[in-house]
């Protein structure tokens, strides 16, 4: 998987969507996957038995943290940012020797809804 993947990922669906999402990252730099950061997504897939989407999601919270990104914003609450979630990936992390980054999404990190998923309900 490239570093681009999540540009990938958020440029897909709605074309005006997509668009304003690859506009709102265009200035975040890119993070390179580290051999660090797949062996802890595997760490993840493995020890949470993840289904294969989820293995792709373990990914972006591998990479985060082997880069010591200090928040990790997302919407996607089934695998990413839960409660439940954060404290498995918490308690791996720390067994790696890694830390992991808050895990929230945009509402929760800004108070607010400027960022509100429009297809969310």
């Amino acid at each position: 998987m490239h570093f681009t993947s999540v540009l990938n990922e958020i440029g897909r669906g709605d074309p005006d969507a997509a668009a304003a999402r690859l506009d709102a990252v265009s200035e975040f730099p890119l993070l390179p996957i580290l051999p660090e950061s797949e062996s802890l997504a595997m760490q993840y897939a493995e020890r949470l038995a993840l289904p294969e989407k989820g293995v792709y999601d373990a990914l972006h919270i591998a990479i985060a943290s082997v880069h010591g990104v200090d928040y990790l914003v997302t919407w996607n609450c089934a695998h990413i940012a839960n409660a439940r979630m954060r404290r498995h990936l918490a308690a791996i992390n720390s067994a790696m020797g890694f830390p992991l980054p808050v895990i929230c999404t945009p509402e929760e990190l800004l108070d607010d809804d400027t960022f509100a998923d429009p297809y969310r309900r």
